[in-house]
């Protein structure tokens, strides 16, 4: 059994199968719906229900209110129709975004590579081409544990049918203890993707400033990866921050771009170094070697931010006090166990788009 959901204002109507999500079906055929967790927590998928039969599903009490369930609003992505259904949502999709469908792919693992002591490099060989916008992130199944897991591509887009990610252990975390533990080359694995709001705008005026934390490196060196092999013009900025010098992965590559292109320059900081290492670089947080390299002034940049919360907490404060603005900074923040949602999850969102 099948139902139609027409979305207004756009008017876009997709046919949504017995069981299946509202934003499951959205995003599996090309129309997008504003979403973060995906798992009924953060709201940004709240719709208003016009006409029709739907179910709210698990959506935490605290995402929808019993008051706003009386009004008929519902969660997206929690929320199955038993009836044809017109629902009406808060939809202002992005210029530059691509619109790829989700789709369902079987992978293959065909390298396992140590980037780091925490952050290993997986690379996967997929049983049909993807497309994804750089920036992007596809959800991973792990044999034996519950719910999908997101992570970043950090290849470019032109890698159709062989995708890379950069997948950091987490204390406690049972999907990537899994993978730096157990997972072989050879191994199968399901995934579906491409997911998120995280790309790059084309269309907006101004250099590019991409600052990374840990493993946040992923999507953001899949967006500058492209930027350079398309010859993009604009300055490129990228401030990677790590701990020491042994998590400071994919150096190499980044030092070898910043020679081969006159638009591109590297800054790398660690934040956790002794006066004995022999460290050159900036020492201190990824914020502060931005705001000093760019003397505090932040005007006209496009930023765009990728790690763990207090790394873009801190970016964000940075960037807003140099005269950079919230409609010029674009974030991925990479949420685990340890941030208290307890799920390996990441929201896609900086805001409401």
């Amino acid at each position: 059994m099948s139902y139609n959901v027409t979305i207004q204002p756009t008017g876009d109507q997709i046919c949504v199968e017995e069981g299946q999500t509202i934003l499951q079906a959205a995003l599996r055929q090309g129309v997008w719906l504003p979403f973060a967790c995906g798992h009924g927590t953060c709201a940004t998928c709240k719709v208003q229900v016009l006409d029709g039969d739907v179910d709210v599903g698990a959506a935490s009490p605290f995402a929808l209110m019993d008051v706003e369930r009386d009004e008929g609003k519902v969660l997206a992505c929690c929320a199955t129709v038993s009836s044809d259904v017109t629902i009406e949502a808060d939809i202002d999709v992005d210029e530059d975004f691509l619109g790829y469908a989700v789709n369902d792919y079987v992978s293959t693992v065909t390298s396992i590579i140590d980037l780091s002591p925490t952050i290993k490099g997986i690379h996967l060989r997929l049983s049909k081409p993807i497309q994804f916008q750089a920036g992007q992130y596809i959800n991973l199944n792990i044999p034996g544990i519950d719910g999908a897991r997101a992570f970043s591509m950090a290849n470019t887009p032109k890698d159709t049918q062989d995708i890379e990610l950069h997948i950091r252990l987490v204390d406690g975390g049972l999907a990537t203890e899994y993978i730096h533990s157990n997972l072989c080359i050879g191994d199968e694995l399901a995934l579906s993707g491409p997911y998120g709001q995280f790309f790059v705008r084309d269309s907006l005026q101004g250099d590019l400033l991409f600052i990374a934390g840990g493993s946040g490196l992923s999507s953001i060196q899949s967006m500058i990866l492209e930027l350079l092999a398309k010859s993009d013009k604009r300055k490129i900025t990228l401030c990677q921050g790590a701990r020491n010098k042994a998590e400071l992965y994919n150096q190499n590559l980044f030092e070898n771009l910043e020679k081969n292109n006159s638009n591109f320059k590297y800054i790398p900081a660690l934040s956790d170094i002794s006066d004995e290492d022999n460290w050159a670089g900036y020492r201190g947080f990824v914020h502060e070697a931005a705001n000093e390299y760019f003397h505090g002034k932040f005007a006209d940049l496009k930023a765009y931010l990728c790690g763990p919360p207090m790394m873009i907490n801190a970016a964000i404060s940075t960037l807003m006090k140099g005269r950079l603005f919230e409609r010029d900074i674009f974030m991925e923040r990479f949420l685990t166990a340890a941030d208290g949602d307890g799920n390996d999850q990441k929201s896609a969102l900086f805001k409401k788009i």
